[in-house]
């Protein structure tokens, strides 16, 4: 049942609810200290949900036009604390970090108990601090980055190969399918020693719509989510959704840890391969940590649903901003050729000696940042911020897209300049609030170091290997540049271009 289905259902209670107006607009008054920030004004039972619209947050970037950068919404029962300004998000982020680092959980997130279980949904606290450890050391240190970097030329190797074959025969490349194999194989390599997809057609769509399937579920507005009697209905189908694509995700991985276990058993002990299961495993039968089998393989779904999808979206974005814009995608040629060399293919050494390449992929992420929304954070006690109160509990969305789109912070913010973040030297790594598609805090996103290298190699071997030229004379200026809403801010419509030799 979709959302218009659902509000059709609750309309006609609305009458009898309608008293509850009368309670949430008192909650608005009394004393300053006490004053909740500024909103719109709810509609009973359902509060302000049809406020969010098809696209969430375009539409609350403009009621914040109107409401302020620091917005109180009521979805259903749930006070929501919407943030659309750096000044803002550093208050939360930051300043008032420990308090407001809690993670209101949606319902989706709550099948098989991955909440409980899970990076990125559990509370701050002891086991939390513990699989954060493990993440960092074991995945994305810069020791252990460095020590992979064979592994990411191999992946990237077969991606050319790809790319070569489909130039020869003047095939049309589906960049952003073969990007999701290319950065599927590189996380299925990494966690197990296998590659999961190829790049014939259909092969990885299987896997592509489990992914797909499971981040819709928990990016979708659920209205069960903010009205707590309705859980039990699902009128929206959502959790059910969810508990059909993290069943079928987390049994693939369930599977590849109880083959793992049998064949470590059978070798007495000896490691059956160098991967971070295999690292995982010595962990949870070692002393130093408490660290159970199950936790393993919640920590391993973490990685699959969120972890390799968005660095595939963020290089289509990026192929799909350099092709409709040939200036730009010129500079990045040059500055490759003069930097790297005309033959010699581009390693993770070279990123640091790219600043146009690094320019590219900063305006990308603020132009398309793959999280609309950081994931909600939820206020563990009642916070004072600007002179008004965030009470204990309130859900907060700090809406990064708006930031980035934000003319008093970003000027000309629709048009896509990498030369900007030549004139400023601003960064993804947590301390510019103007600029968090990761994060920051205690919260960012741990996988960041490894996406800016695997973001900065496809892109930079794609365009440094080829010309791209466009099917049935299509130009530059007819690319579609539309989005849709879901966990990641994926193309509407993929990016498919012909590789030919490059000329230079």
């Amino acid at each position: 049942m979709n959302f218009a289905a659902v509000v059709s259902v609750l309309c006609f209670v609305i009458l009898t609810w309608f008293h509850i107006l009368k309670r949430l607009n008192s909650r608005r008054t009394g004393s300053a200290s006490g004053k909740l920030p500024p909103g719109p004004r709810p509609f009973p039972i359902i509060g302000n949900f049809l406020h969010l619209g098809q696209k969430p947050h375009e539409s609350l970037a403009e009621l914040s036009k109107t409401y302020g950068p620091l917005m109180h919404l009521k979805l259903g029962t749930i006070d929501t604390i919407v943030v659309s300004s750096p000044e803002m998000a550093k208050e939360i982020l930051h300043k008032h970090d420990q308090a407001c680092s809690g993670r209101a959980v949606p319902v989706s997130a709550q099948t098989l108990d991955h909440h409980k279980m899970s990076i990125a949904w559990l509370p701050v606290g002891k086991k939390w601090r513990v699989l954060r450890k493990i993440t960092k050391e074991q995945m994305f240190s810069i020791s252990r980055l460095d020590s992979s970097q064979g592994l990411r030329q191999e992946k990237l190797r077969k991606l050319l190969d790809y790319v070569h074959e489909c130039c020869l025969t003047r095939r049309v490349v589906d960049i952003g399918e073969a990007v999701f194999v290319t950065s599927l194989n590189l996380m299925s390599a990494t966690l197990f020693s296998v590659d999961f997809a190829g790049f014939d057609a259909g092969s990885a769509q299987e896997f592509k719509e489990t992914i797909t399937g499971a981040a819709k579920s928990v990016a979708a507005p659920n209205i069960a989510d903010y009205v707590p009697w309705l859980k039990i209905f699902d009128p929206q189908g959502i959790k059910r959704q969810s508990e059909f694509y993290f069943s079928k995700l987390f049994g693939i991985i369930e599977s590849i840890v109880d083959q793992r276990l049998q064949a470590r058993g059978t070798h007495f002990g000896a490691p059956v391969e160098k991967d971070l299961l295999e690292a995982l495993l010595d962990i949870s039968q070692g002393s130093d940590y408490d660290f159970s089998c199950s936790e393993i393989k919640h920590l391993l779904l973490d990685f699959f649903a969120g972890g390799f999808e968005t660095t595939a979206v963020t290089v289509e974005w990026a192929m799909t901003e350099l092709l409709r814009n040939p200036h730009v995608l010129s500079k990045a040629k040059n500055e490759l050729r003069n930097i790297v060399g005309e033959t010699k293919q581009v390693e993770e050494s070279d990123i640091s000696s790219l600043p146009y390449l690094q320019a590219v992929i900063k305006e990308t992420l603020r132009c398309h940042p793959s999280a609309r929304f950081l994931v909600p954070h939820k206020a563990e006690t009642d916070v004072e911020i600007d002179g008004y109160m965030i009470p204990k509990n309130a859900q907060i969305l700090v809406n990064v897209w708006a930031i980035c789109k934000d003319s008093n912070v970003w000027p000309s913010p629709d048009s896509f300049e990498p030369e900007r973040f030549l004139d400023h030297q601003k960064d993804y790594k947590g301390r510019d609030f103007e600029f968090i598609p990761f994060g920051s805090g205690r919260r960012m996103c741990p996988g960041m170091p490894l996406a800016h290298r695997i973001v900065h190699l496809m892109v930079a071997s794609l365009i440094h290997n080829y010309d791209w030229e466009f099917e049935r004379g299509m130009k530059p200026e007819d690319v579609d540049i539309s989005n849709k809403f879901e966990l990641s801010l994926r193309k509407a419509v993929p990016l498919k271009a012909i590789p030919t030799r490059n000329e230079a």
